[in-house]
This record gives C-alpha cells, sequence and structure tokens, in this order.
C-alpha cells in the first residue's frame, strides 16, 4: 500500500491580543501618521469584507487550482472616482495563489485566468475602509483593539 502525505503549506499562527495591539499601535506611530499626512485626511486602517464573501473568493481561487491567498498593499488613485472618499486610501488586494517550485526555491505564484476580456489576476479588492467609514459618531470603545495616543507635534495629539 502507497501513502500519499500531503505537505502542510501553513506559515502563519493564531496570536494574542498583545501581538495584534502591538503591531497596530507600530503601524500607527510609524507609518499611518506620514501617510495621513501625504494624502491631506487620515488614510484607512483597517477594511472589512463579510465572512460569506471571503468564502465565495476562496471558493472561487480553489476551482482556479489555488492553495493560497496573497494580501497586495495598496492605494486608490488620488482622484478614484468610482468611490470618491477612497481615493489616495491604501486598501488591500486578495489574490489567489499557487505554490509553485523553481530553481530559486518555492515560489506563491498569482492565479490568472481567462476571461472575455483576457487573462486576468484573480483578484478581489473594495473592502469597506476605515476611515472614512468607522461608525462615526460612536463613543470610542476603550476595550477597541489599536487604540493609540499619536504626537502629531505641533498638529497635537490624535487617538487612532
Amino acid at each position: 500500500m502507497q501513502t500519499i502525505t500531503k505537505k502542510s503549506l501553513s506559515v502563519g499562527k493564531f496570536v494574542d491580543t498583545h501581538h495584534v495591539d502591538t503591531v497596530i499601535r507600530n503601524y500607527k506611530q510609524e507609518r499611518w501618521v506620514q501617510n495621513s499626512e501625504k494624502i491631506g485626511k487620515e488614510d484607512s486602517l483597517s477594511g472589512w469584507w463579510s465572512i460569506e464573501e471571503m468564502e465565495q473568493f476562496i471558493e472561487t481561487a480553489k476551482m482556479y487550482g489555488a492553495d493560497g491567498l496573497k494580501f497586495y498593499f495598496g492605494a486608490y488613485d488620488e482622484n478614484y472616482q468610482e468611490r470618491p472618499e477612497y481615493a489616495g486610501r491604501q486598501t488591500l488586494v486578495m489574490v489567489g495563489t499557487k505554490q509553485k517550485q523553481t530553481t530559486f526555491g518555492v515560489k506563491n505564484k498569482d492565479i490568472y485566468v481567462n476571461t472575455d476580456n483576457g487573462s486576468q489576476i484573480l483578484a478581489y479588492n473594495a473592502m469597506a475602509l476605515c476611515p472614512p467609514f468607522c461608525g462615526q459618531g460612536e463613543d470610542i470603545d476603550s476595550n477597541e483593539i489599536g487604540i493609540t495616543i499619536v504626537d502629531k507635534g505641533e498638529n497635537g495629539l490624535v487617538i487612532v
């Protein structure tokens, strides 16, 4: 009898609240302030997709042979017309990938599919961004992950 062993592709891990709070705080202090100043408004801090749409994308990616997902950091054009409130803000693009062994090692290659418009990357975007959509007018939840006081120098302090 021949046994086929499938190698796990797992690279991530579950993390605790302290880890999440730390990496979010680091991001805010080391990147977010500068990004916001550059675009002239608060940059996005998070984005949201429903589990339903993520599952739908994962199922579609699997149909095309994906064994993983890659998240690309991106930014909308400064004059993005489809959703002007997103203009200039950062986002994530989720892309289906397939692991390949190359002469240079293992690579997670983006998947392209044939469409009526030619070969197109298998990708998903347009998440609900915060800002601008963060439940404006709500009280700040002191238990919220990543609440940080950022010193903007002469521009004062901001709680994000």
